[in-house]
């Protein structure tokens, strides 16, 4: 009986791992890009489960640091604030680094906030960060995954 208990509880143990790991923010390298002369420390979002996760859970992020979107193919690339804590910008970016459009998103909110341009490449900030700087559509952002 003790075993059959053991061997029903073993499945629920795993679950509940896998509900708390989801649950948890994640930390991803980071690479430098640049905005003029602004530095942005991002980490760096490339598998479909970093993606659907990014900055979920997140309680702040420092001033200069980001996420950095990269998708294999080119689309309409849609954003939501789904267990994200924290109020974001997000700049959809073209293949050469330049911002195709920025826009404003809310904690918690499920208001999907879209590319108006197929892109590659989404870059989330804290919620002002790019207009603080002057940085807006048509800037170009320098960093190893942007061609020239």
């Amino acid at each position: 009986m003790k075993l059959l208990r053991t061997l029903f509880a073993l499945p629920l143990l795993a679950l509940s791992i896998a509900c708390a790991a989801q649950e948890a923010a994640q930390k991803l390298p980071s690479i430098r890009l640049n905005a003029g002369i602004h530095n942005i420390d991002a980490e760096l979002a490339q598998t479909p489960d970093e993606r659907a996760t990014g900055l979920m859970f997140r309680q702040s992020m420092p001033t200069s640091s980001g996420m950095l979107f990269a998708f294999d193919d080119h689309g309409i690339q849609c954003f939501w604030m789904k267990n994200t804590l924290i109020p974001l910008s997000i700049a959809f970016i073209a293949d050469d680094g330049s911002i195709v459009n920025i826009d404003e998103m809310k904690p918690l909110s499920l208001d999907s906030r879209c590319s108006t341009k197929p892109v590659r490449f989404v870059l989330e900030m804290n919620q002002g960060w790019f207009a603080k700087r002057g940085i807006k559509p048509g800037a170009r952002l320098q960093g190893a995954p942007f061609k020239r």
